[in-house]
């Protein structure tokens, strides 16, 4: 995974499910280290495992 935002990190809130998930994806994608955020710790665990597997890096930050 390399793009446009090598060396860049991005902090996506609501990160777990939806529209922020893929938004972390995308930006993965693009070369972005992805901090996942969401409340619920398994579905932001889930994201960052996709954005790994992708050949990206996450962490995950869940908290209200």
């Amino acid at each position: 995974m390399t793009g446009k935002l090598d060396g860049r990190v991005a902090l996506v809130s609501g990160s777990g499910r939806g529209i922020g998930r893929e938004i972390a994806l995308k930006l993965a994608s693009e070369g972005a280290r992805v901090v996942v955020n969401d409340l619920d710790a398994d579905p932001a665990n889930e994201a960052a495992e996709a954005i790994r597997a992708a050949g990206g890096e996450a962490v995950v930050c869940a908290a209200a």
